[in-house]
């Protein structure tokens, strides 16, 4: 007699399950460098000739770098390196018990609540999605608005000059790379299957073609306008706002939040871009409590290595999610079964069974940095902040040929939530030549040059200290949307730095911080030094008019 079909389904099971398993298992040996690096899209890719990835930063601590890139991101710290080798130690120890797969994903669940309890949020007051980028946690949020508001969705995104380059893509559901974190290849800016249908993108920009900032009620009336069009032509929106961008600014305002949340309550989805993490606590419940989605990452301000994202859901809205129907097929090649919370075991149980062990390292690291920040006290948190960017702003300003991009302005009543990201912690500014402005493209040599040793093309009387010293800084950012525009550097502060100068010895910390600003001082030089060695010819060509 032949065996019941569902017996000899379940007999074929075991062997893939355990081969699963056995792979999972083998992956955890992998050196530790390797692993940090998998997991993600080609941007963290390493350049066997530098040793670098896209961003300019190693799988391994670099302390010799001086870093202040926390704008774009930064190579793991030697405390975040310890932690993702003493959590690996600790899986492998959990999977001889209850198996590779359970051991992860209960590892990964108790890693929500660790990041709620850093974030000063409640266990009931927020679920977490995690993602490989902050980039993949907008798919993850174009998902869930769908499921909540229905297929037909215009993605409205306010400061699309200051947010990553993958939205362009992701607000219209389509792929951001050639490659997703899962391994499988694709066609960059081809929709995914089943997440593109219906869905547009309106692009909001914050400066003008010329490069000049708009102003705010500009800014918001634009805001306002796509709305309005969007649901007119009988679509939902997802309305992406930032806090923070590129340079550190937030729109739109306020007061424009909550016109859209009185004239259009139940057609609108917010979505909060605080891949930056640059806002304080106070200010993130807030917008949970509101009812937003918010995309955060471990980098960042915080400093972990690159590629930890995540999406932070409230609770409140979770049920309907959790009942969300079919699931885009090509979101499965995106995200997997631990992504997802274990109290929406429908949603979840959908997604494949797969250990992203490079996304899971990278947000152990990040969690210890946010840890340790967040065991500074208070007030030094303030201070330290308050005192770097006085410095930085003074060496910026004594500089002959930096410039500093104004703050944006914002109203006292928008400052209450800040916490001690009142202070300015992102200190973006143009290079001027002359009568004349570095182009995005100058900016971009400039910015391989700093990261580079360039003792060896150095002149004889050169400053061989600054000339040899790798230096890390925020990536040009370009202002404007010329053929060729000028562009931004940006000098940025993160959790790090409060970290490593904090002492209850105030005398100590005072030093440390004047240590740090000195390290300023050097970037800065090694800026002023690159600057000397370009030729008159070179200038014209890499150069653009102020």
């Amino acid at each position: 007699m032949a065996e019941p079909v569902a017996d000899q389904m379940a007999e074929k099971a075991i062997p893939r399950d355990q081969s699963r398993s056995a792979s999972a298992m083998a992956e955890l040996f992998a050196p530790l460098d390797r692993l940090l690096s998998g997991g993600g899209d080609p941007r963290l890719t390493i350049n066997p000739a530098t040793g670098l990835n896209e961003y300019g930063c190693r799988p391994f601590p670099s302390p010799d770098t001086l870093t202040f890139s926390s704008s774009t991101a930064t190579s793991i710290s030697e405390r975040g390196y310890d932690r993702a080798r003493e959590a690996r130690d600790e899986l492998m120890q959990s999977a001889i018990v209850v198996g590779i797969e359970a051991a992860f994903d209960a590892r990964v669940e108790a890693m929500r609540d660790e990041l709620k309890a850093c974030l000063g949020l409640s266990r009931t007051q927020a679920d977490v999605v995690f993602s490989p980028s902050g980039t993949d946690a907008q798919l993850q949020a174009l998902f869930l608005t769908r499921a909540r508001l229905g297929p037909a969705v215009t993605t409205v995104i306010v400061a699309a000059d200051q947010t990553g380059s993958g939205t362009v893509n992701t607000s219209r559901g389509c792929h951001f790379s050639v490659e997703t974190a899962n391994g499988s290849r694709v066609r960059k800016g081809e929709p995914i299957a089943g997440l593109a249908p219906f869905v547009n993108s309106v692009a909001l920009r914050l400066f003008d073609e010329a490069g000049d900032i708009r102003s705010g009620t500009a800014s918001d009336a634009m805001v306002i306008r796509a709305v309005e069009n969007a649901i007119a032509n009988g679509s939902h929106v997802l309305l992406q706002v930032m806090d923070s961008s590129k340079f550190g600014w937030r729109a739109p305002s306020e007061s424009c939040l909550e016109e859209i949340s009185r004239r259009w309550p139940h057609q609108v989805q917010v979505v909060v871009d605080a891949c930056q993490m640059r806002l304080g606590r106070a200010r993130l419940r807030n917008y949970l409590d509101r009812g937003y989605l918010v995309l955060i990452t471990g980098s960042k301000f915080f400093t972990g290595p690159p590629f930890s994202g995540a999406l932070l859901v409230p609770s409140a809205l979770a049920q309907g999610f959790e009942a969300a129907g079919d699931i885009a097929p090509g979101l499965l090649e995106y995200s997997s079964r631990s992504d997802w919370p274990q109290n929406w075991p429908g949603l979840r149980s959908r997604f494949p069974v797969r250990a992203n062990v490079g996304q899971w390292l990278r947000w152990e690291a990040a969690l210890e940095e946010i840890r340790a920040y967040y065991r500074v006290p208070d007030a030094f948190r303030l201070s330290a902040l308050t005192t770097f960017g006085e410095g930085v702003e003074w060496i910026i300003a004594s500089s002959p040929s930096l410039r500093l991009l104004p703050p944006q302005q914002r109203s006292g009543a928008e400052g209450a939530d800040e916490d001690e990201f009142s202070q300015r912690t992102i200190f973006p500014f143009v290079i001027r030549r002359g009568d004349r402005i570095l182009s995005l493209e100058a900016c971009k040599k400039l910015y391989r040059a700093l990261a580079r040793d360039a003792v060896d093309v150095a002149s004889a009387d050169a400053p061989a200290a600054v000339a040899s010293q790798p230096c890390l800084i925020g990536q040009p950012v370009a202002l404007g949307c010329e053929a060729q525009p000028i562009a931004a550097l940006r000098i940025c502060t993160g959790a790090r730095m409060v970290t490593e100068v904090w002492s209850p010895d105030a005398d100590i910390a005072r030093g440390n911080l004047q240590r740090e600003l000195g390290h300023v001082g050097t970037v800065v030089a090694k800026i002023e030094w690159l600057l000397a060695q370009m030729d008159n010819a070179d200038l014209a060509e890499v150069c653009h008019g102020a």
